[in-house]
């Protein structure tokens, strides 16, 4: 399995892709950070954005790609940045068909380092330490991208099972109510025909 991994944000939106499977050593393929001037336009930014990812999407061809689930901040510009830089992966994505992941910073922490409240330095240790890498990736953009990664190769396949088990469950539910609805159909007696009135 090939993830790309997206650290959403304006100035600098992380990417990092990694390869493996659940249980199995895990593999950087590539990492870095797509950067946008602070001073430019807005919709500048997110063409840059959308070429930087899309340049990693033609390189790496990845088969998922997780995004960070934005959530709420205090300072509501970061989070409109970061959600508008998180609709533009997504968005890339989608395009060519590619399934997309959001896991939430305490999910991906969690995942990489046993703790949903671990720090970045935390965090960019640990995704040295399984990534076999010499030294953290720099900026923290970059190494969240890769935890990103991870997350979305160990969680995949008990969320695809939790998917199956809902559909399989939903798919009992629409037969046995098929079901019940054909019993009360031949159990209702036929309603007699209406009688015209004489004229």
């Amino acid at each position: 399995m090939r993830v790309l991994g997206v650290d959403p944000g304006l100035t600098r939106c992380g990417v990092g892709v990694v390869e493996g499977v659940p249980g199995r050593p895990l593999t950087m393929v590539g990492v870095g950070v797509v950067r946008t001037p602070a001073d430019a336009e807005l919709g500048l930014r997110l063409v840059a954005i959308e070429q930087g990812i899309e340049r990693w999407l033609d390189e790496h061809r990845p088969e998922f790609v997780a995004v960070e689930r934005v959530f709420s901040q205090h300072n509501v510009r970061t989070v409109m940045g970061t959600a508008q830089a998180s609709a533009v992966a997504m968005l890339c994505a989608a395009r060519r068909g590619i399934p997309v992941a959001l896991h939430t910073p305490s999910e991906v922490k969690a995942a990489v380092t046993g703790s949903g409240r671990a720090d970045k330095a935390q965090v960019g240790a640990m995704v040295t330490r399984l990534l076999r890498l010499d030294a953290p990736p720099k900026p923290a953009d970059a190494a969240d991208a890769l935890a990103l990664a991870i997350c979305h190769i160990w969680r995949a396949p008990a969320q695809t099972r939790l998917q199956q088990a809902v559909a399989q469950n939903r798919l009992q539910q629409a037969v046995a109510l098929h079901k019940a609805q054909a019993v009360k159909a031949t159990a209702s007696p036929t309603a007699p025909a209406s009688k015209g009135r004489p004229a």
